[in-house]
């Protein structure tokens, strides 16, 4: 799955992001969601988290 849905994502599930400053690389990052930061039910370029390590990223896998 992909994280365009925020109704697929709920604290604690394992996902992949891609950080803000891994825009241009691509390069993703894993880790547990701790908060959903997106307010709309879709974004397409990925759901906003916060993942338990205090980081923020678009979520582009759930795991």
């Amino acid at each position: 799955m992909d994280g365009t849905r925020r109704a697929d994502i709920m604290p604690g599930i394992s996902v992949m992001v891609e950080l803000t400053e891994d825009k241009r690389t691509g390069r993703l990052t894993g880790g547990r969601v701790k908060e959903v930061l997106t307010s709309s039910p879709i974004h397409p370029h990925g759901i906003k988290v916060m993942l338990e390590s205090g980081l923020v990223g678009r979520i582009k896998q759930i795991i």
